[in-house]
């Protein structure tokens, strides 16, 4: 392990559209268990990590749990419950569609489904213009450059390094959560004013957290790097969105379906089938060296709210919320969250 004996905390939260809900409900109750075990209600999830990752939904709330307080910069600005209620207060305008839009673009087939204006809107309102140097903590958010044909990253500590790795923090979340079909590609600007076309990382890693671990071994956390970090060193606490594959299709449901029928399902098998596949990698990793603790995923369950990432009605809203509460107050995560708690702060 680091020289001082303490782990490297690492939060990774995955893709999910509104479902980014459930997560952010766990968070919730992970925060305030950290803060009656510290006895400081001012506690938040950043003091506990040292880096955050995420993609799509997970990279907007790897942001709004990094945006530095206006009077204190090296504080977080909102609490675990503000950025769940991101989602709950704006879902509705952010996944809204006129008619029109709907019929024009075919349900999505012909265009994006959903105006860029709203999302903007929103991202603006919460993260103004602060840029991703400015965020409180190593971070990694994904993203997808079409024109490079190859993953983007975005990097608190690179940014801090390079004005061409700089970028507005609500440029950062508009990038990570430019889902195609759903919103416009994203086109943003560096600090160094190169224009970058980026689309959703939930492309390529939905679930963000091997690459948060291969990114972590490079970061210095404000500590020179005096030895080869192995996975030993390393605390990993992974958050999914829930499944939103249905289950019960048969080959006979299937077998003559064309581009149409496979376009939407095939996304989200594409999207559940990695995250499911670097957990298993991760979860090897830290059984072979006998640290199985030491790597902790929870993939809520979605109980009685809908797996479409776009479903922001208010029936939906509350049913995501409730699940949330729900997945965090079950027998077996909340002694997760319990042994997160204690992990967390025994290393802070």
């Amino acid at each position: 392990m680091e020289s001082n004996n303490k782990l490297i905390r690492v939060l990774s939260i995955d893709g999910g559209g509104i479902r980014g809900i459930l997560p952010a409900q766990i968070l919730v109750a992970l925060e305030e268990k950290l803060q009656r075990k510290t006895g400081n209600p001012q506690a938040r999830i950043a003091d506990y990590f040292d880096m955050i990752a995420g993609t799509s939904t997970g990279g907007i709330l790897t942001c709004a749990y990094l945006m530095p307080d206006k009077y204190d910069p090296k504080r977080a600005r909102y609490s675990a419950q503000q950025a769940v209620e991101l989602y709950l207060e704006h879902g509705g305008s952010i996944f809204s569609t006129s008619t029109y839009q709907f019929l024009k673009s075919l349900g999505g087939i012909t265009q994006e489904l959903y105006s860029q204006k709203s999302i903007e809107a929103v991202l603006l309102k919460y993260f103004g213009d602060v840029h991703l140097r400015d965020l409180i903590k190593p971070c990694l958010i994904t993203s997808y450059d079409v024109y490079e044909s190859r993953a983007y990253f975005f990097r608190q500590h690179q940014a801090r390094e390079k004005d061409g790795r700089n970028f507005f923090v609500r440029d950062v979340a508009r990038s990570t959560a430019a889902a195609p079909v759903y919103f416009e590609a994203a086109h943003v600007k560096s600090m160094t004013d190169v224009l970058y076309p980026l689309i959703d990382g939930g492309v390529f890693a939905n679930n963000p957290a091997l690459c948060a671990y291969a990114e972590a071994h490079t970061v210095n956390f404000g500590v020179p790097i005096t030895k080869h970090r192995t996975a030993e060193d390393f605390f990993i606490f992974s958050l999914g969105t829930g499944s939103a594959i249905k289950r019960g299709l048969l080959h006979n449901d299937i077998k003559d379906w064309g581009a149409l029928e496979w376009i939407k399902p095939l996304v989200d098998i594409m999207m559940s089938g990695v995250s499911q596949t670097v957990h298993y990698q991760l979860d090897q990793i830290y059984k072979a060296i006998g640290k199985p603790t030491q790597y902790v995923r929870i993939d809520p369950e979605l109980y009685s709210a809908k797996s479409d990432m776009d479903d922001a009605s208010p029936k939906n809203l509350n049913a995501l919320r409730e699940s949330g509460v729900r997945n965090s107050e079950t027998e077996t995560n909340n002694l997760k969250l319990d042994n997160i708690a204690d992990m967390l702060i025994k290393n802070a």
